[in-house]
Formats: structure tokens, sequence, C-alpha cells
């Protein structure tokens, strides 16, 4: 376990004055009470007197004593001066002279102030039973947990320890941590599953990759066939048997981050973990694999069904275009024999003789019409049916793996599927006891047509339909889900609700009772809706009359564009500046420069061996990190001839040396150096934050990636959430 995680800032600032203290924190921890005055008042000597005082707002203000206590800013010697009217500030070089007066004044202060020695039990071993609670329930990093170590500290009144004491009870405890975890985990499988387990780091049969690589792979596509695979794929890891170990009293979080590490990192580096180690790894990846492939092949489903109700939708329009001329054809013969019966100077012989010659070419435009007319709420149901035999094909497999749960509103979805999987297997069902409650009137004309029995292709598109309505609406959920489950699930109810709430509504700043916070959000809509009312027309803001899918006529909100905002000439000035300065470097330059600057590639450590280290090994590392980043593979970075970059030692560090708590160390180095630019200290001191989205062209198939012609084109792509902030 590493202990030179902190920055070489991070421990010059440890329990040491950085600058001077601002006026408030002299105000805060440098002024003096009564008490502290009588006490101080009991020295001899300005000097002592002046000393004393100082020491006891560097305890408060840093929780230690410093080895030279006059070693501190003249902003504090010269505050402490003033309150205790001593005119010559400077007489605290006296006060150093003597190091025991300093010890004595030491213990004196800190039986006065209330602080415990670290080796006391109420001090250290009671910050080992904070950290270490801390870090079984957590996956903080240690940096992270040195500085709520030192924020714990402060707050209990214990003297600091040395930086590198605290360093490696850190790292002990962390250690101690994950051995108790690996040790429970492996615990809990029996033999037989550990067996199985260990099958995962094999390979199946003439493959060139293992079990585990195979069943970490993601659906990358919606089909059919693919979901098929992926419920094949979740039946697989459902065999393994691990969903029902007893792991109460695991963490879910530590059991999330070791299944994390199972699935990036190589089958051959889990392999070489010690034997708990590997087992605990094995189980969490298994146990979180099986909730990972649930909604994996729900994602499918989800996919598949917006597929095939759109691909119909479009078939329809399209069959309909086709037969355009052909309706307009019949409605206009129509029309022409309505107009002639409708001429007020025809007697009703005329009428009925006239109807008598045209009774054909009426019934035959009526046929036409009721043949190609749709009405107004027509969704192209037709055009799915041709579709059911791919259905068909994953529908079975459907039923049979995954068990879906519901709450009210969802309970006729559920019945239906409870329904027709009692049909699998039945050659001639019987579909007339099918519960008709989930079919709206848009599919009953087609569900069961008038006078006709069920039909169980539409009846089956119609259940599928109001099932993907319910899985997105969370009407219709499943258990061990993270997508699709249930979202009640995780709220407080009853008694616990009870006890808590007072305390989660003051937090968040709302009444605790519901009636109050209602009529308040009640009393701000309708101020709001005045206010927006008021402001109402207006060109750029307006609401007009548009017809829905049904034609129906609806107010709908219209925003008018902006208008384009020209850039002023000096930001055109600024910009082309910027980038004549901006040096023409390649990716391998500018990757080793910063690690010449910020020496990360030292964080990366060999996965076993953890001193072995390897000449030129930064240049290895750069290069395989460069490799993976460009998804280029290593050999466009292999050079005969330079050792650091032959073949064999670049594939041998990605496989001893590339693992995520190594990169992790890495990403944090560069991100402490990046604090340590004057430039971006200069841009904020944490207070600043910005998201935006960036859109990207994806070449290889993943279930993420959609299209938008505006933004990829005639490929797919995905939005990426970019968030930055300046701390």
């Amino acid at each position: 376990m590493p202990v030179d995680y902190l920055t070489e800032e991070q421990e010059q600032r440890y329990g040491r004055y950085v600058g001077e203290p601002s006026p408030e924190q002299l105000a805060r921890y440098f002024h003096l009470d009564d008490a502290d005055r009588t006490l101080i008042a009991q020295r001899r000597g300005d000097q002592n007197r002046l000393g004393f005082g100082v020491q006891i707002g560097t305890l408060r203000f840093l929780g230690t004593f410093l080895p030279d206590p006059v070693n501190v800013p003249m902003g504090v010697i010269a505050y402490m001066a003033s309150q205790l009217g001593i005119a010559d500030p400077q007489c605290i070089t006296q006060y150093a002279e003597r190091v025991q007066t300093q010890q004595e004044h030491a213990q004196e202060i800190r039986q006065h102030t209330g602080y415990k020695e670290f080796s006391e039990r109420r001090g250290g071993f009671a910050l080992m039973r904070f950290l270490y609670a801390r870090v079984w329930v957590g996956t903080e990093r240690p940096s992270v947990l040195f500085d709520l170590a030192t924020a714990w500290l402060l707050d209990k009144k214990v003297l600091l320890p040395g930086v590198t004491t605290l360093t490696r009870l850190i790292s002990t405890i962390r250690e101690r941590v994950a051995e108790r975890l690996w040790q429970r985990l492996s615990a809990a499988v029996s033999p037989e599953q550990r067996t199985d387990l260990e099958g995962l780091l094999a390979r199946a049969g003439a493959s060139r990759i293992t079990n585990l690589e195979r069943l970490r792979r993601a659906p990358s596509r919606a089909s059919a066939p693919v979901l098929v695979q992926a419920l094949a794929r979740l039946t697989e890891v459902r065999q393994l048997d691990v969903g029902p170990l007893d792991l109460v009293n695991v963490p879910a979080s530590r059991i999330k981050a070791l299944a994390q590490y199972a699935v990036t990192t190589k089958a051959q580096s889990i392999a070489k973990l010690t034997e708990q180690r590997r087992t605990a790894t094995l189980v969490s990846f298994t146990r979180q694999l099986s909730v990972t492939a649930q909604d994996d092949s729900l994602d499918v489903l989800d996919m598949l069904m917006r597929d095939l109700l759109a691909r119909s939708t479009s078939d329809g329009k399209k069959a309909r275009l086709r037969t355009l001329r052909d309706l307009d054809a019949a409605a206009l013969s129509l029309a022409e024999i309505s107009e002639k019966v409708i001429t007020p100077a025809w007697t009703d012989e005329q009428v009925r003789t006239f109807l008598t010659e045209k009774q054909a070419r009426i019934a035959e435009a009526v046929a036409t019409i009721y043949d190609l007319a749709r009405p107004a709420d027509d969704n192209y149901y037709q055009e799915i049916v041709a579709r059911y035999s791919s259905v068909r094909r994953f529908f079975p497999a459907l039923l049979r793996t995954i068990e879906f749960t519901s709450n009210e509103a969802g309970k006729p979805v559920l019945k239906a599927l409870t329904f027709l999987r009692d049909l699998e297997g039945h050659k001639h069902p019987d579909l007339s006891g099918a519960p008709m409650e989930v079919v709206p009137a848009s599919w009953k004309r087609h569900v069961a047509p008038t006078g006709k029995p069920i039909d169980r292709r539409y009846y089956t598109f119609c259940v599928l339909e109001r099932l993907h309505e319910a899985l997105r609406r969370h009407d219709v959920f499943v258990e061990e889900s993270t997508r699709w489950g249930d979202p009640r699930a995780k709220l407080l109810s009853g008694e616990h609700w009870e006890r808590v709430r007072p305390t989660i509504c003051q937090s968040l700043g709302r009444k605790a009772e519901s009636k109050m916070e209602l009529d308040e959000l009640a009393r701000r809509l309708d101020e709001a809706y005045r206010a927006t009312a008021a402001r109402f027309p207006q060109p750029g803001v307006r609401i007009e009359k548009v017809k829905n899918r049904a034609g129906q006529e609806q107010d709908t909100l219209i925003l008018t564009g902006l208008d384009k905002v020209e850039e002023p000439e000096s930001l055109q000035l600024l910009r082309h500046r910027v980038a004549r300065r901006q040096p023409l470097v390649d990716l391998p330059e500018l990757l080793l420069e910063i690690q010449a600057r910020t020496g990360f590639a030292s964080e990366f450590a060999h996965i076993s061996e953890g001193r072995s280290r390897l000449d030129d090994l930064p240049t290895s590392i750069c290069a395989v990190l460069l490799a993976e980043a460009c998804n280029v593979g290593l050999t466009p970075l292999v050079r005969k001839g330079i050792p650091a970059l032959e073949r064999d030692r670049l594939l041998y560090v990605q496989q001893n040396y590339i693992r995520p708590d190594t990169l992790s160390r890495a990403n944090a180095r560069l991100v402490d150096y990046q604090a340590t630019i004057p430039l971006a200290k200069s841009w904020g001191g944490g207070e600043v934050a910005s998201a935006d989205g960036l859109r990207f062209i994806v070449p290889l198939r993943t279930l993420n990636a959609g299209p938008n012609p505006k933004y990829f084109g005639t490929g797919r792509g995905i939005t990426l959430v970019n968030y930055t902030s300046d701390q």
C-alpha cells in the first residue's frame, strides 16, 4: 500500500503556517479570552508572556506546536503583542533561547486548552476507529482521507502527529480494511463456487480470450439476436450462484469498487493476485455483473422496441404515400357522385336511377377508401405484425429469464405478461381468457376485431409496447437493477422516515408539513404564471395553435431563435495571438515533457513486485499510455534497437504496470501539480465550475451511440457531458 501519496506542497502545509493569517483567522484563533489572559499574566517578562500567547494561538490555528515556536508570521506576533500591551514585539527572540521553557509552556497550554496527545486512547486510537469506519464504507483516495483525518484531529482537539505517522496510519488502515474485505468475500463462497469462479480466468475452448473477458463484453447494438445473446449472458452469470450469498455486512460501495477493478483489469493481472483477493474480486465482479447484465438486456429491449416502432411508422408512411393516388381517385369519384346527388333540380326518381347506375363504382370507391384510409389515432400497427417472427426469437427467453414486478399502475401489464408466459409451449393456445385491461382503444380494433378471435400477434405486440412504456415510466421494474429498478426502493418510509424527517427537511430548507410546502409551491407557481402571462404576446415568444398527430389543434409554445452576435475584432485578435503562441509538438513529445515536469510515471508500480523498476521505465509507460489513449495499438510505438520501446518491453509494461489504481494515482499527481501552476491559481479558488456537452462520432458499435444528422452526418455518435471545476 503506497504511503507517498501526498504532494510536496501538502507535506509543507501540514502543521505549518502558509503565509500571513487573514484578519478573520486572527480574530477566530488568536483572540485571547479572560482565562487566557489570566494564565499568561503568571509569566515573567514580556518575552515569556508574548511567546506563551503565540503558542496558544499556534495550537488553536494549526493543531500542533512548532519545533521553533517563534518561527511564525510577523502578523501573528504583532496581533498578540497588541492584545498583551507589549510595546516591543521583537522581544520574542529572547523566548527562543531556552528550549526547556518552551516545552514546559507547551505542556501547560495543552492542559489549559484541553488538547490530547496523539498517543492517548482518545487521540490516535479514536482516529483509527473513525478512519476504519470511513474506509470500510467508502472509497475515498488516501489524500482525501488525509484531509479528513486532519480535520478530525483539529475538531477533537488532538495534537497533530508527524506527517509520516499520519500517512502511514492511513495506508495501514486501508490495507487492513482491504484484507478484511477480501477475507469476508472469500469466506462467503463454497469450494464448488470457488472452482467455478476460477474458471472465469480460463480460456473458453479454443478462444483466445478468457471467460471473464467474454462475459464483461456488453452488447454493442440492438437487434433480436443480440437480445437473445444478452439474455443468455445473464443466465450464464446467474448460474455462478453468487447472487444468494449473504453479503449484507459488506458495503455495496466496496463491492462495486472491486467489481470495477475486475472490469478494467486484464484477466492475467487478476490471476496473479493472492488467492483471497482474487476470489473476492471475482465474487464482486460476478455479483455486480448479474445486475449489469440484466440492465444491459433491458437496454437492448428498450432500443429494439423503439427501433421496431419507428421502422413500422416509417414503413407505414411510405406505404401510405404509395397509395395516396388510389385513395385520392376513390375520394374524388365519391365526391363527383355526391355532388350530382345533392343537385336540387333532380327528382327522387332521377337520384335513385343515377345511384343504381353508379352502384358498382360507389362500392369500388368505398372499398378502396376503407382499405387505404387510416383513423386519426392510427399508429401503423399493421406494419409491426410483419416483424412478429423477429419478436418470437427473443420473447420466450425474455419471459423465461427476467422476472418483472410492478406498482399498481403496472399490474395490467404484469398480468398480461403472466398470461403470455403460460401460453409458451402450446401449439394451439386459447386466447379467449387474455386480460384485455392492457389493450388501449388504438390497439383493440387490431387485437380483437369485432366478431373475430383475439389475434396473438397483435396481442403480443400490444403487451410489448405497453411493457416498454411501463418500464420507461418505472411502473414495471425488476429487482436488483441500477437503471430499471423500483425508484421507491431506496425511499425511507414508516418509523425510519418519521425519525429522520426533521433533520432532512432542515438540511434541505423545507418545511416538515407537506401542506405548508405545497401551499408555498402553489403560490410561487401562481406568481410565475401571472408574471409570464403579463409578458405575452411578443414576437420572440408566443403561443400558437398547432395540429397534433390526431389532427386536433392544441396550444404550442413557439420560441424564436436569437440573432447571431458578431464577434468583436478584439476577440478575433486574441484568438489569433493565442493560436500563434501554441507550439506545434507531437503527442509523444508532449506526454514526455509532462512526465519530466510532474514525474507521474513514478506512480506506476509493478503489480506483484512493488520495488521492481526498469531502466527508462517512464518512456515505456508513456508509450503504452499513448497507444491505449489513441486506440492505435502498440505497433506504431515499437522501435527496434531502443530497449524502452521494444515490443516485448511494452507488452510487459502494459500487463504489469497499467492498472486502474496506478492510473488513479498518476492522475492525482497531475491534478495536484496543476494546482501549483500560477495561471490555474489566478483562475479561481474552487468556486467556479463549468458543465458542457461534447459530441463525438463513434466508429465502433455501441448501445450508447445514436444517429443525429445535424452533428454526426450519416454516422452515429454520443454526447459526453464534460464537467470542469477550478478546484
